[in-house]
């Protein structure tokens, strides 16, 4: 019998988490505490999440696939999906099985042999890397970056494709030595199919009331399209592949 997955929600037709149309199934638990994280509901291992049955997943993706076409396909957000990396295994054996192109959205700071099989069943990671500079990787997220930076590198030795996506926070990942040095230490990698500036946003900052807890970065406001493009000039010249969401 194949073991329950926690879900904490579901969206039928995203266009956001990777290539075409998604389904995109937003697990729950996640180690990293990201200061301005979107969906800090998922963070708890349990919250409000169902413990949901994989084939009940696999019915859905399949009944969805008509609407993906050839790029589209099953995204795993989160919270962190690696968290469930042992009971996703089998579900993504099922989906490939079946034909569904499987992204799986990770800030990469989980690793172990379930980890690195679930990867080889994934055909795109989205990696998200929060900060390349270690001590203020650690102050965003409460954790350091090095395994994250690890599983980069793992996937680029073993040619699994993936997209490097970065959130642009004024006055938190925004210095212009650690754009630099983002590009500098991703700029050689050949499995980087596109790198995604990301605009910082507040979506999530009414979830924080709900759950009682204090939004830390209330006072930090949106990106400008100045600051965008500022830092996006200085990404391209690393990174042709770059992307500004």
């Amino acid at each position: 019998m194949n073991p329950e997955i926690r879900v904490h929600s579901y969206e039928s037709m995203g266009t956001f988490d990777g290539p075409g149309l998604r389904y995109v199934v937003f697990l729950q638990g996640c180690p990293f505490r990201c200061q301005y994280c979107a969906n800090p509901d998922t963070i708890d291992a349990v919250g409000e999440s169902k413990l949901t049955n994989p084939d009940y997943i696999v019915e859905q993706a399949v009944s969805m696939k008509p609407f993906f076409g050839k790029r589209g396909g099953i995204t795993f957000s989160g919270g962190e999906p690696t968290v469930q990396a042992e009971a996703l295994v089998p579900l993504f054996k099922r989906l490939k099985e079946a034909g569904i192109h499987i992204c799986v959205d990770s800030n990469g700071g989980i690793w172990n042999r379930h980890v690195e099989e679930l990867f080889r069943l994934t055909d795109l990671v989205l990696l998200d890397v929060k900060e390349i500079n270690p001590e203020r990787h650690q102050f965003i997220t409460e954790r350091p970056n090095t395994q994250t930076l690890k599983t980069a590198q793992w996937l680029e030795e073993n040619e699994r494709p993936f997209r490097l996506r970065y959130v642009l926070v004024p006055g938190l990942s925004d210095f212009e030595e650690d754009l630099h040095a983002l590009g500098q230490h991703f700029k050689d990698y050949k499995q980087i199919e596109r790198v995604e500036l990301l605009p910082y946003h507040r979506l999530g900052v009414h979830k924080y009331e709900a759950l009682g807890w204090d939004y830390k970065l209330k006072d930090v406001k949106e990106n400008t399209p100045e600051q965008l493009e500022r830092a996006g000039q200085i990404l391209r010249t690393y990174f042709p592949q770059l992307v500004i969401n």
